[in-house]
């Protein structure tokens, strides 16, 4: 039996019981969003000047049956580019979690200049208790703490530089989470993923609590077959929060060290409201220089889809105000400590109503860029200057 008629036979059969007895609450209703994004970027270390432009089409519904549902959304990406290869904006519109286990995407039509996939984003059956549910299938599945630098969560982390965040990427897994109290909660997950390393399995269980003026969190298990363990908190201190989270991985027969540290605040200046957040990472999957790179992009944390920067020590810092209430404006830093090579990318957002957004912004590499061999010389330096504009629209 295939991987996805086994997957089908599990959500059918996790469906049935007393769903059988009972008819829907209500006709769901079908959502849906697409984005436009005309790109040009200049030529770069290891880059030749391109136009883009990207579109990304997602069809979402959520149909209940008593204590069931069905969490569904299927996307298409088309990318069109001037020259051949490549991504757009290092890949600032994603289509899938880099470790998809079930054969539920693809691609539809490739050539030099036209690139066009799709995927089921979303295909998970829920079944809620009162202080328990359980969900079976392609789902979004988060335990990050931190914003931007999230080592501790296991999953799919965002890349920190996208600025199109509104859905995180399905996996495919058994979620059961449990509620004891209040402000407790206890979660397992069971995922296998499929990635250019191999066939991986990542099983682990999350507790998290609010005691006092804290949140705390930990989980252990096993990370792409690997141990693992993790804890995290965050406070309030001063009307800024604190957060931090860290795991503790062994692989290849060492112990490698992940962790982040944070702070965010809002804040009233010059009658505008602003959002100000830096983070501070350190993680031994990254590179000590900038002569351990390409062993770093080629390594197997990178290849799975976990490192969201690949220096050892990295700064992000990221800065927004209200010009009013429709119009907003920021900035994004990325900072290699290691190879001092920076990535910089103001922007600016307007807001045509409630359902339609544009956005636009720059991003601009810092640092050194290839080395003689056509290597690179530094993380962000080979970034080539890249405007972007995009179109939101939500129906």
């Amino acid at each position: 039996m295939s991987r996805g008629a086994a997957f089908a036979v599990v959500l059918v059969w996790v469906s049935i019981g007393r769903a059988q007895a009972q008819r829907a609450e209500w006709i769901p209703a079908i959502r849906g969003y697409l984005l436009n994004v005309p790109v040009a970027s200049a030529e770069g270390p290891l880059s030749d000047q391109t136009l883009a432009d990207a579109q990304r089409l997602r069809l979402m519904t959520r149909p209940t049956l008593g204590q069931f549902s069905l969490d569904l959304a299927y996307e298409h990406v088309i990318t069109l580019r001037s020259e051949p290869g490549g991504s757009v904006l290092g890949g600032l519109v994603p289509t899938g979690s880099g470790g998809d286990w079930v054969p539920l995407q693809g691609s539809l039509w490739q050539t030099d200049h036209v690139d066009w996939r799709h995927r089921v984003d979303r295909l998970a059956v829920r079944y809620a208790m009162s202080d328990a549910e359980v969900t079976v299938g392609r789902q979004p599945v988060s335990w990050a703490t931190t914003l931007f630098l999230t080592p501790a969560d296991p999953f799919v982390p965002f890349d920190p530089s996208d600025p199109f965040r509104e859905y995180r990427s399905g996996v495919d897994a058994v979620r059961v989470r449990a509620f004891p109290g209040a402000f407790s909660e206890v979660d397992g997950v069971l995922r296998v993923a499929d990635s250019p390393t191999g066939e991986t399995l990542t099983a682990a269980g999350r507790a998290r609590a609010a005691i006092g003026s804290w949140e705390v969190a930990g989980w252990v298990g096993v990370v792409h077959g690997e141990p693992a363990l993790s804890a995290a908190a965050t406070v309030g201190v001063f009307g800024a929060i604190v957060r931090t989270e860290s795991v503790v991985r062994r692989t290849n027969d060492e112990t490698v060290l992940r962790a982040t540290v944070g702070v965010d605040r809002s804040f009233v200046l010059l009658d505008r409201n602003v959002y100000l957040v830096l983070e501070y990472q350190r993680d031994g999957f990254g590179a000590a220089s900038g002569d351990d790179l390409l062993a770093v992009f080629l390594s197997e944390a990178a290849q799975r889809g976990e490192l969201q920067v690949f220096g050892r020590d990295e700064v992000a810092v990221q800065a927004s105000m209200e010009l009013h209430p429709l119009v907003g404006v920021s900035a994004l830093v990325l900072w290699n400590l290691n190879d001092a090579s920076a990535l910089l990318g103001p922007g600016a957002s307007y807001s045509a109503g409630n359902e339609l957004s544009v956005r636009g912004g720059v991003f601009l590499g810092v640092g050194d860029g290839a080395t003689p061999a056509g290597l690179p010389a530094s993380e962000f330096g080979v970034v080539p200057t890249t405007v972007y504009m995009a179109v939101s629209w939500f129906f």
